[in-house]
């Protein structure tokens, strides 16, 4: 996947493509690879980084939703249930069974969630990753012993899916190519544009790095940038009214001391009324989330001294010893596009997460809403919405059954390159050309030279943020080890891409600026 020959196909000025999306998050993204499967000629624009903002801050789930089930949206929860089996199914390389513990300290609670969890289930239809079960507050404490004893009457394990985001998102970039789409990132929209009858008919993109214009003509042109559309929209009708809330979540990562246990913590219901989570990922543990209503759509959202509190006093009740801030590694902030409420004051715990999909007066359709697990399904609906638009000729849908770039099954959890899936052996095969590539960036984790090659030969990173935060997980994994990672990273890049000593310090500068967010406490 080169960025340089992907820009080459926008060449021709002529070329009137089938689908242009804007936004190379999980939701354009599938719409890319659904498009391009179908046999669609199609471009993709990003204006960061693939997955730079909802898409890499998720609470690494693939789930059906269980605290949809506690308000009785049964249709959503049914959707998403089926379409995590999908997931696991098509890209087994980064998608496990989970399983979690509710750990219940009164009888009613054994019987409301394990009856509540049996029908979650039933709704699987045979797409479930492992039944429910009661287990007695001994088993509890076996499978959690961080867990706190006193009062408590037992417990529920269910089963759910969990995943690396942002490699994903890397992973159906890779597959859209495959499948003839042109993808590429830090690519900006700046205009829409209208044929004669005022129907969007294409867009005006700039390459934000060699700063070239392209103009792009497109039977269908779809908005799919997460909690920018209402900007999109905007360009298409200057007078649309918002359509989207940016709903801020934030994570804490803890080590596995923490936790002490392969079972995922679910607290069903919070002093606030939500649902908290602590799932083990890369050998921490990630700790989430908040949902509060922000003002303005950011790219780089700041946790909020309250959300973490909120997070820290809540798993407390269920850690044993209690984080305090300064065993937070790692904490990051993403925002969630939830259709706007009509009327005021709604809290965003009550805006419903299903996706949503709009067509303007001049036929720019939007997709928003929804949350990854959903992201075939929002890309399938989508691309039919275009053909019954009459945009583009009836085609199939074939992603149900479509592997996703790297698909390989039964990988090695203990290794941390599983991710790279079928990619993997040809990583191995540069350390073992050349032993030097085999150099760690950080002592405390195993992460090499060879990575960050391959994550700018073949997964179009342009910067040191998109190594560290979205190819390689270290920024997530370990804040203050990225940062020392940093120099080391942006000199093998600047050597693969021909920059200079200036392009080096630049990039370490706006890493650290970058980072420092993700650092709770400073030392």
């Amino acid at each position: 996947m080169n960025r340089t020959q992907q820009l080459s196909s926008l060449n021709d000025s002529n070329k009137v493509w089938d689908v242009v999306v804007i936004g190379g998050g999980a939701t354009g993204l599938g719409c890319a690879v659904d498009a391009a499967a179908r046999g669609y000629s199609v471009a993709l624009f990003e204006r960061e980084d693939f997955a730079k903002c909802t898409s890499s801050r998720s609470t690494k789930l693939v789930h059906g939703g269980v605290r949809y089930l506690q308000k009785l949206e049964v249709d959503l929860v049914r959707e998403a249930l089926h379409e995590r089996g999908l997931m696991k199914q098509n890209a087994p390389h980064l998608v496990k069974d989970q399983a979690f513990v509710i750990s219940n300290y009164s009888h009613w609670e054994n019987f409301l969630y394990f009856f509540g969890l049996l029908f979650y289930d039933i709704l699987s239809f045979g797409f479930g990753y492992g039944r429910s079960r009661f287990i007695s507050a001994q088993k509890v404490l076996k499978y959690l012993p961080t867990s706190e004893a006193k009062g408590l009457k037992g417990g529920v394990v269910y089963h759910d899916g969990q995943f690396d985001d942002s490699r994903m998102a890397i992973n159906l970039a890779q597959t859209a190519v495959e499948q003839g789409a042109v993808v590429a990132n830090y690519t900006a929209v700046e205009k829409v544009l209208h044929d004669a009858d005022g129907k969007a008919c294409g867009v005006i993109v700039r390459d934000l790095l060699g700063g070239q214009e392209y103009s792009i003509k497109a039977k269908a042109v779809i908005n799919a940038a997460g909690i920018f559309v209402d900007e999109v929209m905007q360009m298409d009708e200057p007078s649309m009214r918002k359509m989207v809330v940016p709903s801020q979540g934030v994570h804490i990562v803890l080590d596995m001391k923490f936790l002490q246990s392969d079972y995922a913590i679910m607290v069903p219901k919070t002093s606030d009324g939500r649902v908290l989570f602590a799932v083990p990922w890369h050998d921490k543990v990630v700790v989430g989330t908040t949902d509060i209503q922000r003002p303005v759509a950011e790219s780089e959202p700041k946790p909020l001294d309250e959300e973490i509190d909120f997070i820290l006093s809540t798993a407390g009740l269920y850690m044993n010893p209690a984080p305090t801030r300064k065993d937070i590694v790692s904490v990051f902030a993403g925002q969630r596009p939830l259709a706007a409420p009509k009327k005021e004051g709604k809290s965003s715990k009550e805006v419903s997460r299903s996706h949503k999909i709009i067509v303007s007066d001049h036929d720019l359709i939007t997709i928003t809403g929804g949350k990854w697990t959903s992201y075939r399904r929002m890309a399938e609906d989508t691309i039919d919405k275009a053909i019954k638009l009459g945009k583009i000729e009836k085609r199939k849908c074939v992603t149900r059954k479509l592997k996703v770039h790297g698909w390989r099954p039964n990988p090695n959890l203990d290794d941390h390159m599983y991710v790279y899936g079928s990619d993997e052996p040809a990583i191995r095969q540069m350390i073992k050309e050349n032993p030097a590539l085999g150099e760690k960036l950080s002592e405390k984790y195993g992460y090499t030279v060879a990575e960050v090659l391959w994550a700018v030969r073949e997964e179009m990173a342009q910067s040191v943020e998109d190594v560290l935060a979205r190819r390689v997980r270290l920024l997530f994994v370990d804040a203050r080890e990225a940062q020392k990672a940093a120099q080391r990273v942006a000199e093998i890049m600047a050597e693969e891409l021909g920059h200079d000593k200036v392009w080096v310090d630049n990039q370490v500068g706006a890493f650290m600026k970058v980072s420092d967010n993700y650092i709770v406490v400073k030392e």
